[in-house]
């Protein structure tokens, strides 16, 4: 029996409802939208935004009256890698006719129930190699990087916490920030000539708002004006949040501990510059389980990562970080509607993993540290001006990438 054309609405607000939670950005879920209706006959218009997604559906050929109309209110999603493929593959299945709309929306229960790919202990291998990843990519020294894991693994225990607690959940960062800094203080009393500012970055480098300001930067380019403006809003809001807990940790742990001023002790040796690139490398393995890739997508993400770095990184050094920034948010665009084409998948599996170590969200934090205490964690010179720019050029790179390299994929 064909389905009614409640039942279509109906899977088509709970397709919109999974692929905002997973972190879509508004301009592909609405794409997506109009492509899955279209397949089912239907027509109308899709209003996303960080918060709330409203639908207007009818019937093709239908009088105009007979219209559905639906509004819910949402949060703003995660990443979710995985549940993303999946319910890809799942819509991919029906528009191919090979299931039915009853068998879809029984797959898509079965894609809401599934947890993370991978057990709490390997992502908390994953969050502490990505901030032991970050700290040598900051030109930390060893006994930096090797505080950072540590900081990292305290971390992650509020973000298991959070998972469990909805009163959590709301305070995540601003705590799991203040905590980091009230034990960075001892730690820095224990192992004098640490960087204490660095080794806080790092332990946050998961929640500071880098890839989710290019999601809001590349939405405005697509004049999706009120979700780009509105992840932005929030994404500014999150890294206020980080630097409070921080500056609100440093002075709780300075009042038990008492401060540690940087002219106290000598400064560690940086780590030496041919560890960039396997620092680079670990960092995108850890963010892309971060993330929750499957494992088949895993070595593509790594891939985009590393072509990232490889292209950006001499550019960089030779001409300038905006042409640097734009060469390789292009190449990993390139790649990525390859990808999407060859795999039949969305091309953000590999996109975001790629994107995400050319993003300038740590030097945004750094400038907003400048900007309060007048002191640099790291140093950067223009920090604010060089975030603009690199922003600009990433997602300059993406258009054109997908002006060259047509992606098939709506996602």
């Amino acid at each position: 029996m064909a389905p009614s054309f409640k039942q279509q609405c109906a899977f088509l607000i709970k397709i919109g409802e999974m692929l905002h939670r997973y972190g879509t950005p508004a301009f592909r879920l609405e794409a997506h939208l109009k492509i899955l209706a279209a397949h089912l006959k239907l027509d109308g218009y899709f209003l996303v935004s960080p918060t709330t997604l409203t639908y207007c559906l009818w019937v093709q050929g239908a009088p105009d009256d007979d219209v559905y109309n639906y509004s819910m209110r949402v949060k703003p999603g995660d990443l979710d890698l995985s549940s993303l493929a999946r319910t890809d593959a799942l819509v991919s299945e029906l528009v191919a006719d090979k299931c039915t709309l009853e068998e879809a929306r029984t797959g898509l229960k079965v894609i809401e129930g599934s947890g993370s790919p991978y057990p709490e202990w390997f992502s908390l291998l994953a969050f502490a190699l990505a901030s032991c990843s970050f700290s040598t990519l900051m030109r930390g020294s060893w006994r930096d990087v090797m505080w950072a894991g540590v900081l990292s693994a305290l971390v992650y225990f509020f973000v298991i916490w959070s998972n469990r607690s909805p009163r959590i959940a709301t305070m995540l960062e601003p705590l799991a920030a203040t905590v980091a800094a009230i034990a960075a203080v001892y730690i820095t009393r224990l192992d004098p000539g640490v960087n204490q500012s660095l080794m806080v970055l790092s332990s946050l480098i998961v929640f500071i708002p880098g890839l989710s300001l290019a999601m809001a930067f590349r939405e405005l380019a697509a004049r999706e004006l009120i979700s780009g403006t509105a992840r932005i809003m929030d994404s500014l809001m999150t890294l206020f949040k980080l630097y409070f807990g921080t500056v609100l940790g440093l002075a709780i742990g300075g009042l038990i501990w008492g401060s540690v001023l940087p002219t106290d002790s000598p400064s560690l040796p940086h780590l030496p510059q041919w560890t960039a690139l396997p620092a680079v490398l670990a960092l995108a393995c850890g963010l892309t389980v971060v993330f929750k890739a499957r494992v088949v997508d895993l070595p593509w993400g790594v891939a985009a990562a590393l072509l990232a770095y490889c292209v950006s990184a001499p550019v960089t050094a030779s001409w300038g970080i905006t042409l640097g920034g734009f060469l390789g948010a292009f190449v990993v665009g390139v790649y990525a509607n390859f990808f999407a084409r060859w795999r039949n998948a969305p091309a953000s599996l590999v996109t975001l993993p790629g994107i995400v170590v050319l993003v300038p969200g740590s030097k945004l934090y750094v400038g907003l540290d400048t900007v309060v205490s007048g002191s640099q964690t790291i140093s950067v010179d223009q920090v604010g001006v060089q975030s603009f720019l690199l922003f600009m050029s990433l997602v300059a790179g993406l258009v054109f990438a997908s002006a060259v390299v047509e992606p098939r994929k709506s996602l």
